[in-house]
């Protein structure tokens, strides 16, 4: 089971203050579990690994099926999370280079997370004219990003099958009932998959918006809801032993110190991707209200060699969380020289976990030396079950710190900003008086 240590903590943050901070945590944790606390109509996520549609699920399984049997790639067209949970489940478990392996699957693309023309064209160039299906995900479907991605790639399906075996290649993750996607798709006849009303993007890779092409990918997804179910259960219980409660306290304790700034880290390139959708998780559910730890993350060791000199020795406003996901698949051991011309014979014979693990407790015992608190996450190796697990704890942690920081975890005002004035600029109708006013500004700048 996943595990959470405080290391090296006593110098920075006093012991008792879990005491201090129980009844708190026990305020935030019964608004999480029944929904009235602000933004409890988007906690859907909370019982989502034991309540979720089953009849739903099968079809996820079997779309993935007909997909890996018709199609050589899935583009996945999406944004924030509709994406970033879904590329990192695939790259921690697949790899990051899923798309160069030999395989029985499909490559996955993903595309409508930017605005790159680029971008776009060099994916339609790596498709050529292989068979493809479209996952096209989002609540309303008008999303600027995703919506112009999915008129190229949907034009494409048209050339290249004819608009009616185009329908047979589009999935829609959508609202159940509005929005001009799901208006689309149903006039269409495309399958669709619902974005659960009370579950909000960036808590959604649990739901079809995540799972599809995970499953399409070939993961285990019973595998990973079993996970999350038996962290779910765990964070039920709540207490000093529950990680979630653990972690959201010691974040809490270590920002009213002045530590602004958390480090994500892992000693494992394929969790990149992971850290991403930890960032969107944890930045969009606290930044608010002039409050909030600012998410960053960071690849060791390769950081280490570029970050590493801010870390140990920059302005004191940061503390890491390290996640260790159990031991490798091939650990691999180093082999000896027997000239010893760069003088590692004294590392022969030991697998690459053993050298990793080191490099940690001297990075961490370093750091903590040098005024950078350290957080580990711990899990038992690196499956479905365990990263199911450690979702969910990331979520309900992030839900619990919301709270305790006294800002609604579930929200988002502050995204609306910048569409606001991209419509403007680019002349949507209704928006002429702020089109005015921007381009005064860009004038006078």
């Amino acid at each position: 089971m996943l595990n959470v240590r405080l290391f090296q903590m006593k110098s920075f943050i006093p012991m008792p203050y879990e005491e201090a901070l129980a009844p708190r945590l026990k305020i935030a944790d019964q608004w999480l579990q029944s929904g009235s606390g602000k933004g409890g109509e988007f906690t859907g996520w909370v019982n989502l690994p034991r309540d979720y549609d089953r009849e739903e699920f099968d079809r996820i399984r079997a779309a993935a099926k007909k997909i890996q049997s018709d199609s050589k790639a899935l583009v996945v067209i999406g944004i924030g999370g509709s994406y970033l949970g879904a590329r990192g489940v695939i790259e921690c478990l697949c790899s990051p280079n899923y798309n160069l392996k030999k395989k029985d699957t499909p490559n996955v693309y993903f595309v409508g997370n930017g605005l790159s023309g680029d971008a776009l064209y060099e994916v339609m160039e790596l498709i050529g004219g292989q068979d493809f299906s479209v996952n096209v995900i989002s609540k309303s479907g008008t999303t600027t990003e995703p919506a112009v991605a999915f008129r190229f790639f949907r034009e494409r399906l048209v050339e290249k099958y004819g608009a009616a075996g185009a329908d047979r290649r589009i999935y829609a993750t959508t609202d159940k009932a509005r929005g001009a996607l799901k208006s689309l798709a149903d006039r269409q006849g495309w399958e669709t998959f619902v974005v659960p009303d009370e579950v909000g993007g960036r808590y959604s890779v649990l739901t079809a918006v995540g799972l599809l092409p995970i499953a399409v990918c070939g993961v285990d997804i019973s595998g990973l809801m079993a996970g999350a179910a038996e962290m779910m259960e765990v964070c039920r219980r709540g207490g000093s032993d529950c990680p979630a409660w653990r972690y959201a306290a010691a974040r809490f304790q270590l920002y009213h110190t002045g530590k602004k700034v958390e480090i994500l880290g892992s000693f494992d390139p394929s969790f990149r991707f992971m850290a991403e959708w930890w960032k969107q998780l944890y930045g969009e559910s606290e930044g608010k209200e002039g409050k909030g730890i600012f998410p960053a993350s960071v690849e060791f060791t390769a950081d280490l060699h570029s970050m590493g000199q801010y870390i140990q020795q920059g302005e004191r406003i940061l503390f890491e969380t390290v996640v260790r996901m159990g031991p490798s698949g091939h650990p691999m051991a180093v082999p000896r020289d027997e000239s010893d011309g760069d003088g590692l014979n004294f590392l022969a014979g030991r697998d690459m976990d053993f050298i990793r693990d080191r490099a940690m407790e001297g990075t961490l015992l370093a750091h903590s030396e040098g005024g950078v608190p350290n957080l580990i996450v711990e899990t038992e190796d690196k499956s479905p079950r365990s990263l199911g697990q450690l979702i969910y704890f990331f979520e309900y942690a992030c839900g619990l710190s919301g709270y305790l920081l006294g800002v609604n975890p579930f929200d988002q005002p502050g995204v609306e900003s910048y569409k606001k004035n991209m419509f403007a600029l680019l002349g949507k109708p209704g928006y002429e008086e702020l089109a005015g006013q921007l381009k005064a500004r860009l004038e006078n700048q």
